[in-house]
């Protein structure tokens, strides 16, 4: 069994309400993100590849048009825009890909990380 992981970077900006951080956090900001999908499987014999990578950029690329340099609260089938919603969003236009074990998006600047498996059950 292998896993292959790919990552791309995007630029958004955001606003939260409701957090700790306050008025801080209610403010419109920006950050800069990190995300790596994983897709597991064996290499077809044929190709030696658990998955193409040209489909899997091309795949990406799509995703990362529409988050980056965007306003996030406005893409609303990503609702509240935090790294759980990101990462579920990521994996919910991958997933025809291949089979994903993981999505994790990073904010590096802050230390942070989120890490979503797919649906349960």
């Amino acid at each position: 069994m292998w896993e292959l992981t790919k990552s791309f970077r995007f630029e958004a900006a955001h606003s939260l309400s409701g957090t700790t951080f306050g008025a801080a956090s209610e403010e419109i900001h920006g950050h800069s993100f990190r995300a790596e999908v994983t897709v597991r499987g064996t290499p077809d014999p044929a190709t030696g590849m658990v998955v193409d990578l040209g489909l899997l950029q091309r795949a990406i690329e799509d995703v990362r048009l529409t988050l980056d340099h965007k306003f996030l609260n406005k893409i609303e089938a990503l609702g509240k825009p935090t790294l759980e919603n990101l990462s579920r969003f990521v994996w919910e236009r991958l997933a025809h890909i291949g089979k994903l074990t993981r999505v994790s998006i990073h904010r590096d600047s802050c230390n942070e990380s989120c890490t979503y498996y797919g649906p349960q059950g």
